[in-house]
């Protein structure tokens, strides 16, 4: 059935303003069995329903974690009134995510365990794009990420590998309980939903999968597809074709060609493809590097398994169905910084390996107690980092006061593009670079259905949408670590996993304006924005299976990172600097005791890479004068 696209879905159709934020958990287990009360250095004691992982809503960059860093870089207000606490740490972090959390751990191993470490953190949990979202429904507990989920152990250097040893996580056996594979496995298979608003009519393709190197088999049913019929036909010449269109180029040219032209520029003059065809393809790449096809050259997107090598001479490969070279848990990488949070403030949990890890109820009154050599301070944004003689001062902001503690050293592992007017001492070149990596923004929504008996019928486990903000779903299942379970068979609640970015209006400008643009864009949205854009699709994709958008879904988690993923760099956009002289280089020089810890510093957006640069960040402050 198609659905003319000049008609909006009514509201009450999608059940918009039902009461849902708190039914996932309310249903489920009760509410003692969280019972975990928030330090007084929040905005005082909280009930069992304010659990950080359990709330719903909008989640990452959430109101109250953002507006006092705007106020700072965006209206130049000045925070001159600090009130001294009186606290003098060895370290002070700024960001409690994955690099801030391992500089803690390396800092009490190369300066002793008795360091006194203070944390802080703006956001209402630690773990920063590593964040966890739980729902409970009907006694059970459904785990999805809210940010960084994969471990890319192949990459990981000595020093990461050591530290999961000296966490206890297992590669192997991670391996063991992993059947997810990105909507392409289980019992049934990847689709691609062509949407009414864009293309005219709600059109499902059940195993059409766009990254997927199966040409023949998508070239069957591309006559399915909602475009004119040069599009398909250009489409079917494409997925048929096996040639070399570079056989004339030597090695060198080839090879400096293909990191010249875009991904749908080729596909265009190379591949035939109609614009409407090539299109397709554009949000292939959105969540997966946070940078569309048409701003990423063919060399990355071979990478990405993208369609091309049919035409540079090689064969078409069908994608194996089990992605073998990540490992993850059921609430992504939050069990990482769980793990380390847990180790370092043995009191916040029990247990002591990452089996217990994933089910353990934190109690979050112990993150911040003045007998713990490390405390974690939650709703806390940093506002000044100034290096006074032999300390260094932080200022921040807390429930609206404005606070300082002393420390010895201090880590910013923040954004890059906040440190200069949290230190605008810091040297113009180094501020400067800092301004070059530019993060690009991600969303990640998880929805939780009653069951997934739609996705049954119609024999799809997610689909692509190409018209769409989220540009893949995902049925999230599949993920068993120690006593958690959600196998491809359970009939219950089921999470449904949106992944993608928000488009600047604009794709002319330079890439790094359209990510600033696409930031405000994301910005702007609120929470009913999302919602209603998760109901539309799953309405839309659904719908023909008996699905109710007002009566199937129970809740609706929006992590939203306008700061999403650290700006790597890309054929098309940047230069290659000399060693030492790239800006992320620069930007991470330490300045007097202070040092730079995160992603940014390794310009890269991986768990990997952020734990290397707290390793970096703090041998520098070793290796400083005293």
């Amino acid at each position: 059935m198609s659905r003319d696209k000049r008609l909006p879905i009514a509201d009450h159709v999608l059940g918009m303003g039902r009461n849902i934020t708190r039914r996932d958990f309310v249903n489920g287990v009760g509410l003692s069995s969280l019972g975990m009360i928030f330090p007084a250095w929040g905005s005082g004691p909280r009930t069992a329903v304010d659990y950080p992982p359990t709330r719903t809503g909008l989640r990452g960059s959430h109101p109250g974690s953002f507006e006092t860093a705007h106020a700072l870089a965006r209206e130049g207000m000045t925070f001159s009134s600090a009130r001294d606490t009186g606290e003098f740490y060895d370290l002070v972090v700024i960001g409690g995510g994955i690099s801030g959390l391992a500089s803690v751990w390396y800092y009490r191993r190369l300066f002793g365990a008795d360091s006194r470490i203070l944390v802080v953190e703006n956001h209402d949990d630690f773990g920063g794009h590593a964040k966890r979202n739980e729902f409970h429904h009907d006694g059970v507990m459904r785990l999805a990420w809210g940010g960084v989920f994969n471990l890319e152990y192949p990459a990981f250097s000595p020093t990461v590998n050591a530290l999961m040893t000296e966490l206890g996580v297992d590669i192997d056996r991670l391996l063991a309980g992993l059947e997810f594979n990105y909507g392409r496995n289980g019992r049934l298979g990847p689709s691609t939903w062509f949407d009414a608003e864009t293309y005219g009519r709600d059109v499902l393709i059940p195993g059409f999968a766009i990254r997927n190197a199966n040409l023949a088999g998508n070239a069957e049913k591309v006559d399915q597809m909602p475009l004119d019929a040069a599009s398909r036909a250009s489409l079917k010449a494409f997925y048929s074709a096996r040639e070399n269109v570079l056989e004339n180029h030597s090695s060198a040219e080839r090879a400096r060609y293909l990191r010249q032209i875009s991904y749908l520029d080729f596909i265009q003059e190379h591949g035939g493809l109609t614009p409407q065809a090539a299109s397709i393809f554009l949000r292939s790449t959105d969540g997966y590097w946070g940078v569309s096809a048409d701003a990423l050259s063919v060399a990355e997107c071979v990478g990405a398994d993208l369609p091309v090598q049919h035409l540079l001479g090689g064969e078409p490969e069908i994608v194996d169905e089990r992605i073998n070279d990540v490992a993850m848990f059921p609430d992504g990488n939050a069990s990482i910084a769980r793990l380390l949070v847990r180790k370092m403030i043995p009191a916040v949990a029990p247990g002591n390996s990452m089996d217990d890890i994933v089910t353990a109820k934190f109690d979050y009154s112990q993150l911040d107690q003045s007998e713990s050599r490390v405390r974690i301070r939650l709703n806390s944004t940093a506002v000044a980092v100034r290096q006074d003689a032999d300390r260094v001062a932080v200022d921040y902001v807390n429930g609206g006061q404005t606070l300082r503690v002393n420390s010895r050293h201090c880590v910013l592992a923040c954004w890059h593009s906040v440190i200069p007017y949290l230190c605008p001492a810091l040297p113009a070149e180094q501020k400067e670079a800092m301004k070059y990596q530019v993060k690009r923004p991600l969303v990640l929504t998880n929805v939780l259905l009653r069951n997934a008996d739609a996705f049954e019928r119609l024999g799809i486990n997610g689909a692509y949408c190409p018209g769409r903000l989220h540009q893949n779903v995902w049925l999230v299942h599949g993920i068993e670590v120690g006593d958690y379970r959600h196998a491809w068979n359970d009939d219950g609640a089921v999470v449904v996993m949106f992944w993608g970015m928000p488009h600047s209006p604009n794709r002319q400008l330079p890439i790094r304006e359209q990510h600033r643009a696409a930031r405000t864009r994301m910005l702007s949205m609120e929470f009913a924005d999302f919602e209603r854009e998760v109901r539309t699709v799953l309405n839309g994709m659904l719908g023909s299976a008996g699905f109710s958008a007002a009566e199937d879904i129970l809740a609706v988690t929006v992590n939203r990172w306008p700061h999403g993923y650290a700006y790597d760099y890309l054929d098309l956009w940047d230069p290659e600097w000399p060693p030492g002289e790239a800006p992320h280089e620069i930007a991470r020089r330490p300045f007097g005791n202070i040092a730079i810890a995160n992603a940014d510093a390794g310009a890269d957006a991986y768990t990997h890479v952020a734990i290397d640069q707290a390793w970096r960040a703090v041998n520098e402050l070793r290796n400083m004068p005293a």
